[in-house]
Formats: structure tokens, sequence, C-alpha cells
């Protein structure tokens, strides 16, 4: 019987110094979406319990009291602690540390970067992830590319121009599934995405769950991207 994770960890650690100057006097995940009077983490926190998850760990860093004041007066719809590095530890360092404040070590859970905003089916990844027998399973979007593209036949004449294409790359989301046996597995000290993906993918302990079609996807990295994120709610709402 397959039972979906209902402990998460949110990475809400980042300085998101090319979101400046919105993140002058906030973390990342802090800065809000335009026309929705919700920050990023909210949007997130939602989906979570949305999605069954009962119980997250925030990891914050930069300016983490903006953040932990702002959890503490929101009316949030899950149980949330949260957790300051004393030293940075490192993206793999820091999710270890992350998830040793987990209610449940022994059981699986999902992990999210803080500054992603999407909606999928987290349980049918989690499904997908237990169908592999895997340890970590990673979430792939394919984002658009955000130039024109342009098309050309073997003579070299441009056949057609493509406005802002699908990448023909899938990416890691930053949204993942891990089994109990992950956390043991992380550095102390590190970025796991040098150390532990790349072992657990040559033992084929790594899957990757290619985003439905049609899910929400967007990594607010600029601030381009929030006055997009914008755009793309308006329009849904619409």
């Amino acid at each position: 019987m397959h039972t979906s994770p209902t402990q998460a960890v949110v990475l809400a650690g980042g300085q998101g110094s090319r979101l400046r100057p919105y993140t002058d006097d906030r973390p990342k995940p802090m800065v809000e979406i335009p026309g929705t009077g919700t920050p990023i983490i909210g949007h997130q926190l939602s989906w979570l319990a949305a999605e069954g998850v009962t119980d997250a760990v925030v990891s914050c860093g930069h300016l983490a009291e903006v953040l932990q004041e702002w959890l503490e007066s929101a009316d949030l719809p899950l149980k949330v602690t949260t957790v300051v590095e004393t030293e940075p530890l490192g993206r793999g360092g820091g999710l270890k540390y992350a998830a040793a404040h987990l209610p449940a070590p022994d059981r699986p859970w999902y992990a999210t970067n803080g500054d992603i905003w999407t909606r999928f089916s987290l349980r049918e990844m989690a499904a997908f992830h237990e169908e592999r027998d895997a340890v970590a399973t990673l979430a792939l979007a394919r984002p658009r590319i955000p130039w024109g593209a342009v098309e050309t036949d073997t003579f070299g004449h441009i056949t057609d121009f493509v406005e802002a294409p699908p990448s023909p790359y899938l990416i890691n989301a930053g949204v993942y599934v891990f089994s109990a046996a992950f956390t043991e597995l992380l550095p102390d000290l590190g970025d796991h995405e040098r150390t532990t993906f790349p072992r657990l993918a040559r033992e084929k302990r790594l899957a990757g769950f290619p985003l439905p079609q049609g899910a929400y996807w967007r990594a607010i990295d600029t601030a381009k991207d929030l006055t997009e994120a914008a755009k793309e709610l308006a329009a849904q709402r619409g």
C-alpha cells in the first residue's frame, strides 16, 4: 500500500542577489508574487499542505528573522519548524541539518527549493519514486528558453522563428522525494549535487520525474521572473 510523505523540508536560505532591490530587506522566499499579497514561501506551504504534508521544516539563512517573524504571524495550513545553520554547511550539509528536525526520520520526505513556484501532484511523484525503488527522485522541468529560436534548413536558409521554445533538455526543478535512507548519505558539509546525487545515479537509485504536461513551474530568480509569474497568474485567473 503506497502512502505519500507527510513531511517536507523547504530550503529558504538563499540570498537572492539577482532579485535586488526586492531582497535588500528580506530573504528570497519572502518576496511577494505581485498581485497575490503572499510571499513565494506562502504559496509553497499551501501547496505542500494541499498535497498531504502536515509538518514542514523551513531551513533559513540570509535574514532568517524576517522569515521567522512572517511564519509566526501567518495563518499556516500545516505545522512549521524553522532551523538556522550557525555556520554555512553547503547545500548538502544544510539539507542534512534540516532533515534532522523532521518529526519522523524513519519515513520518506519531500524537499523543495525556497524560490520555486509550482503546482503538480506530489502524490503522483511519490508513487513514481516508490515504483522505481529509488532512494531519491528529482522533479524535472522543461523550461522555456528566454530567447526566440531560429530554425534553418541544411542549406542555411532560415525556415522559421519560434518565440520562447521549450528547452530540449530537462532540468532539476528543485522539488524532491527522498526515502528515509537518503539522509545518512548526505555530506555533513558541502554539496550533495556533486557527491550524493552522482553516486546514487551510478547505482541506478536516483530517479527523475518529468513534470506532467501543463504543470505550472517557475523558478523566481530575477525581477523579470516576478513579473512573468504575476502575468501567468492573472491569465490563469482570467
